[in-house]
């Protein structure tokens, strides 16, 4: 399993999650679990993908907002897309960050 956090709504306590787990009779039905309960159906994954490719799609640096904020935000989508399966070119996520900059920093990105 590549992601480490949970995208169920309700995360299950330890004591829980043991109870649930020995409860099935092969290990292929406890993997099943595990995965569903961790990194949700892949109905879930799918949406969620979609809407952080949204998110990627429109990012733009806040109003007021620093630029190790931006980098943090814009690095936390890049990584969940990459949870999710989406491959990125490195010269394209640079220039995708680049262009989110407010005008601010645009004189800084062009010299």
């Amino acid at each position: 399993m590549t992601r480490r956090h949970r995208t169920s709504s309700t995360p299950l306590s330890n004591s829980d999650e043991f109870f649930r787990i020995s409860a099935c009779t092969t290990a292929k039905e406890a993997w099943e679990l595990i995965k569903v309960t961790h990194e949700g159906t892949p109905e879930v994954r799918r949406a969620r993908k979609n809407a952080l490719i949204q998110e990627y799609e429109m990012f733009r640096m806040l109003q007021g907002e620093t630029i190790m904020d931006v980098q943090k935000r814009f690095t936390h989508i890049v990584n969940n897309l990459k949870g999710l399966g989406k491959k990125f070119d490195e010269e394209e996520v640079n220039v995708k960050i680049l262009k989110s900059l407010n005008r601010k920093w645009q004189p800084t990105v062009k010299q």
